[in-house]
C-alpha cells in the first residue's frame, strides 16, 4: 500500500469514527425502522384497492397519515424542545408497534376495513412527526459539526432504502403470501427500533420551560424566529410546493402503476424500490454535489432533476420508464433533504431547534396531505398523467423561483450573516466576562 492510499484510508477510517456509536446506533435504528415502514408503504395503498376501487378513498389513506404533520407540527416541537428525546422516541415506536399490531389483528379477525386503515395510518403519521422532528433535532449533539452533512445523508440512505427499496419489494411479497403480514413485520422492527434508542448514551439537555413564559407563547417562539429568517421561510414555502407536487404523483402512483402501466402488485414494488435505489445513490454522491455546485446551484439542480422525473411520467406509458423517473425524482428530493437539513441544524439557535424545526415542517410538510387530495381528485376525473403533468408544471415554476434566489447568493449571505452575529455575541460576551474580572 502506497503512503498517499495510507492517508486516505486512515482519514476514511476517522471519518467513520468520528461519528462514533451513538450516530451508529440512531442510524440501525432508522435503518430497521424504515424497512418495516417500507413494507407498509406498499402495503398500505395495496390493501385500500382491495377494500375499494375509488382513487379519493385510496389516496385518502396517504391523507390520513400525512394530515398530522399540519395538526401536530408546532406541538411536537414544543414537546421535543421539553422531554429527553432518546426516552420519547423509545415510548413512540413501542406505541407505533401497538398500532401495527392492532391493524394486522383487524386484518386477520376480518374487522380491518377503510375505517381502521385510515385511522392507523393518522396515529403513526402523529408518530412520525415526532420521531423524525427529534433524529433531526439529536444528530447534532451525536455527531460533530463537520459531520453533519454526512451524517444527515448516511440516515437519509437508509431511510430511503428501507421505505423505498428493501422494504417495498419485502412488503409486495409479504402481502401476496397474507394481507397482513408486512404490517406485522413493521411492528417488530419499531420494537428493535426502540431497544435500539434505548442504548444511546448521549441525548440533548433538556431545558426547563421559563417561568414567565405560557406554553403557547413557547410554541409561537420558534414560528416567530423562522418567519423572521428570510432564507429558512422561503425554503420552507418552496419544500411545500415540491411536497404537494411530488405527494399527488406518489399517491396516484399505485393506480397509474396497474391500469396504465399493466404492473401487479410485486411490480409496483419494484416501481417504489427504482425510487430508493436513486435516493441511496443520491444520499452518497449529495454532499460531494454540493460540494461542486454551491448549496444554490444543487438547489437549482433538484428542481431540474424533479420537473423531468414528473414530465416522464406523464408523457412516457413504459415501466421502464416510469422506473428510472422515479430513480431521478429521488435524486432530487434526497440532494434537496440534504441541503436544508443541514441549514436548518447550523442556523437555528439550539434551544429553538425542535421548536423552529417543527414550524419549518408543518409549512413544508402542509403540502403532503393535500397533494394526496388533490391527486386523488385529479386521477378520478381526468386520469394519473394529468396529476404527473401539474406537478411538473408547479416543478418548472419552482425552479424558476430557485434560479432568482440562487442569482442573489441567498445561502451565501445567510451563511455569512449567521456568523457574524455569532461572533458579535461571542464578542459581547468575553467584554462581559473581562469587565467583571477588572471588577
Amino acid at each position: 500500500m502506497s503512503a498517499a492510499t495510507g492517508e486516505k484510508a486512515h482519514e476514511a477510517g476517522s471519518q467513520r469514527t468520528r461519528l462514533g456509536g451513538d450516530f451508529s446506533r440512531l442510524w440501525w435504528s432508522a435503518a430497521v425502522s424504515s424497512l418495516g415502514d417500507g413494507a407498509t408503504i406498499a402495503a398500505g395503498p395495496l390493501l385500500a384497492t382491495h377494500l375499494t376501487d375509488d382513487p379519493r378513498l385510496i389516496g385518502a389513506a396517504s391523507v390520513a397519515f400525512t394530515a398530522p404533520f399540519i395538526l401536530f407540527g408546532i406541538p411536537a416541537g414544543l414537546l421535543v424542545d421539553r422531554v429527553d428525546i432518546r426516552k420519547m422516541m423509545v415510548r413512540v415506536d413501542l406505541v407505533r408497534a401497538v398500532l401495527l399490531g392492532v391493524l394486522t389483528a383487524g386484518i386477520l379477525g376480518g374487522w380491518g376495513g377503510l375505517p381502521l386503515l385510515y385511522g392507523c395510518m393518522f396515529l403513526l403519521g402523529v408518530g412520525e412527526v415526532l420521531c423524525r422532528n427529534a433524529a433531526q433535532v439529536l444528530v447534532p449533539f451525536i455527531a460533530p459539526k463537520d459531520g453533519l452533512a454526512t451524517a444527515n445523508a448516511r440516515i437519509m440512505a437508509a431511510q430511503e432504502a428501507g421505505t423505498g427499496f428493501i422494504g417495498p419489494l419485502v412488503g409486495a411479497l409479504l402481502f401476496g403470501i397474507a394481507t397482513a403480514l408486512p404490517f406485522g413485520v413493521d411492528a417488530a422492527t419499531f420494537l428493535c427500533s426502540a431497544v435500539l434508542v434505548s442504548r444511546i448514551r448521549r441525548t440533548r439537555p433538556v431545558d426547563a420551560p421559563p417561568e414567565t413564559s405560557g406554553v403557547m407563547s413557547e410554541m409561537l417562539a420558534g414560528a416567530r424566529w423562522l418567519f423572521r429568517h428570510q432564507l429558512l421561510r422561503s425554503l420552507a414555502l418552496v419544500s411545500c410546493l415540491i411536497n404537494l407536487a411530488g405527494n399527488a404523483m406518489l399517491a396516484v402512483l399505485v393506480i397509474h402503476s396497474g391500469k396504465v402501466l399493466g404492473l401487479s402488485a410485486f411490480g409496483y414494488g419494484v416501481l417504489l424500490a427504482c425510487q430508493a435505489l436513486g435516493a441511496v445513490l443520491a444520499s452518497r454522491f449529495a454532499p460531494a454535489l454540493v460540494e461542486r455546485l454551491g448549496r444554490e446551484g444543487a438547489l437549482v439542480a433538484t428542481a431540474v432533476l424533479i420537473a423531468t422525473s414528473e414530465t416522464v411520467l406523464a408523457t412516457v406509458p413504459s415501466a421502464y420508464a416510469a422506473g428510472a423517473a422515479l430513480a431521478i425524482f429521488a435524486c432530487g428530493t434526497v440532494t434537496w433533504n440534504v441541503v436544508v437539513v443541514v441549514l436548518r441544524q447550523t442556523l437555528v439557535p439550539q434551544h429553538l431547534l425542535g421548536r423552529a424545526n417543527s414550524v419549518y415542517r408543518l409549512v413544508a410538510w402542509g403540502g403532503l396531505p393535500i397533494g394526496a387530495a388533490l391527486g386523488g381528485v385529479l386521477a378520478a376525473e381526468i386520469g394519473t398523467r394529468a396529476v404527473f403533468a401539474s406537478a411538473a408544471v408547479a416543478m418548472a415554476v419552482v425552479g424558476v423561483a430557485l434560479v432568482a434566489g440562487a442569482r442573489r447568493r441567498w445561502i451565501t449571505r445567510a451563511e455569512a450573516a449567521a456568523e457574524h452575529e455569532t461572533r458579535s455575541e461571542q464578542d459581547a460576551l468575553t467584554a462581559t466576562e473581562q469587565a467583571e474580572d477588572t471588577r
